[in-house]
C-alpha cells in the first residue's frame, strides 16, 4: 500500500524535480526549503555505492570530523576503568565506568547513542556484542570508538565526529546537520563527508564509484544530486 501524504509534504515535494540531477549546490540550498515538520529536521545524505560488500576488499568503513557537526546532542558511554574514568567525564563523556554500565546494558539500558571504549574493556564487552552489534553501538578500532585515548575520542565525537559504515546493499545513510544551518556550513560538512568516501574507494571497486547521491530532511522528499559531477568535483 502507497504512503499517504499530507498536504503540506505534497506542496513542498512540487519544489523537487524528480527527473533532475542537482548539483550539491542546488540540493543543498532546495533542502533547507522543504521543511515540513515543527521539529527542527536533520540533513541526511544517503549514497549507494558501487562495491560488492560481501567481499572484504570492498566494504567502506570509517570516521570524518564535520567541520559544524551534525546539530545533535549525542550521549557518550564510555567504558573503562582507573584515571581513565575521569579523563573520559572531564573530557564530556555523559556516563563512564565498566562493570556496572555493562550489567545496566544487560538488563535493557540504552540511554546513549554511542559507546566508547579502551582496548583493556573490549573482553568484557564482548558479552555484549550481539546486544550492542544488532544496534551497531559495538565499539570498533575502525570507528575510532575503540582507543588508549579516550578523552581525545570523546571530545572528537561529541564536536561532530560521524562514524559511517557500508550496508549489505551498498548504502551509506549519514546526518550531515540540521535544517536551521546555514547552506554553506552544510556544504562544508557534505564536502568534508564526501571527500572521505572518496578516499576510502577500494581498488576492487570497478566502473562507477559513486552510483547514486540524495539529500533529504527527516521529513521530506528525496533530491537526487549527479554524481558524476559531484565525482569531479572531489
Amino acid at each position: 500500500m502507497a504512503k499517504k501524504r499530507g498536504k503540506k509534504y505534497l506542496e513542498i515535494a512540487k519544489l523537487v524535480d524528480k527527473t533532475k540531477l542537482y548539483t550539491a549546490n542546488e540540493a543543498l540550498e532546495l533542502v533547507t526549503k522543504t521543511r515540513t515538520a515543527k521539529f527542527v529536521e536533520t540533513v541526511e545524505v544517503a549514497l549507494r555505492l558501487g562495491v560488492d560488500p560481501r567481499h572484504a576488499d570492498q566494504q567502506v568503513r570509517g570516521t570524518v570530523v564535520l567541520p559544524h557537526g551534525t546539530g545533535k546532542i549525542v550521549k557518550i558511554l564510555a567504558i573503562t576503568q582507573g584515571e581513565n574514568i575521569d579523563k573520559a567525564l572531564e573530557a564530556g563523556a555523559d556516563y563512564a565506568g565498566a562493570d556496572e554500565y555493562i550489567a545496566k546494558i544487560q538488563q535493557g539500558w540504552f540511554d546513549f547513542d554511542i559507546v566508547i571504549a579502551t582496548p583493556d574493556m573490549m573482553p568484557k564487552l564482548g558479552r555484549l556484542g550481539r546486544i550492542l552489534g544488532t544496534k551497531g553501538l559495538m565499539p570498533n578500532p575502525k570507528s575510532g570508538t575503540v582507543t588508549a585515548d579516550i578523552a581525545t575520542a570523546v571530545q572528537e565525537f561529541k564536536k561532530g565526529k560521524l562514524a559511517f559504515r557500508v550496508d549489505k546493499l551498498g548504502s551509506i545513510h549519514v546526518p550531515i546537520g540540521k535544517a536551521d544551518f546555514e547552506v554553506a556550513k552544510l556544504e562544508e560538512n557534505f564536502k568534508a563527508f564526501m571527500a572521505e568516501i572518496n578516499r576510502l574507494k577500494p581498488s576492487a571497486s570497478k566502473g562507477q564509484y559513486l552510483r547514486t547521491v540524495a539529500v533529504s530532511l527527516t521529513m521530506g522528499p528525496g533530491i537526487k544530486i549527479d554524481p558524476i559531477v559531484l565525482s569531479k568535483e572531489l
